[in-house]
C-alpha cells in the first residue's frame, strides 16, 4: 500500500486543478471564457489585449503543467516518465500556443470552433487526462 502522505498530495494537486478552473474568472485575464459560453458560432469575437490574454494563457498552462507533472510523478515514482511528460508539455505549449496566437490575430467566425478546442488543451489539464492512461498502460505492458 503507497504512503498516505502520497494520497494527500495527490489530493491537493487534484484540488488544486479544480481550484484553478472554478476562480478561472478572477484569477486569469481571458475574455473568452464569456466569449464561449454564448453562441460563439453567430457573433463577433471579442476585444482583447493579445499581449495579456498570452501572459495569462502561459502562466494557466505553467500552473495547470506543473500541477499535472507532480500528480504524475506521485502516480509513477519514476523520473524518466516525469522528464517524458515535460517534453511532452513543452512541445505541446508550443505549438498549442503558436495555434492560439493565429486564431487570437486572425479571428474567422468559420474558425471558432478549431480555436475554441486547441484553447482548450491550453487551459485545462487535458494533456494530463492522456497521460495518466497512457503510463499507466505501459507500465502493465513491462
Amino acid at each position: 500500500m503507497r504512503n498516505p502522505i502520497t494520497y494527500i498530495l495527490l489530493f491537493v494537486l487534484f484540488g488544486m486543478l479544480v481550484l484553478i478552473r472554478v476562480f478561472e474568472n478572477e484569477l486569469f485575464y481571458d475574455p473568452y471564457l464569456s466569449f464561449f459560453k454564448n453562441d460563439y458560432l453567430h457573433i463577433d469575437s471579442p476585444r482583447r489585449e493579445v499581449f495579456k490574454l498570452t501572459m495569462y494563457t502561459t502562466l494557466r498552462y505553467i500552473l495547470n503543467s506543473g500541477m499535472s507533472l507532480g500528480i504524475i510523478y506521485l502516480f509513477f515514482k519514476d523520473k524518466s516518465i516525469v522528464k517524458f511528460s515535460l517534453t511532452v508539455f513543452g512541445l505541446a505549449y508550443v505549438i498549442l500556443i503558436a495555434l492560439f496566437l493565429y486564431f487570437v490575430i486572425h479571428p474567422r467566425q468559420e474558425d471558432y470552433y478549431l480555436f475554441f478546442n486547441f484553447r482548450r488543451f491550453l487551459i485545462q489539464p487535458i494533456l494530463l487526462l492522456l497521460l495518466l492512461p497512457a503510463f499507466y498502460y505501459y507500465r502493465l505492458k513491462q
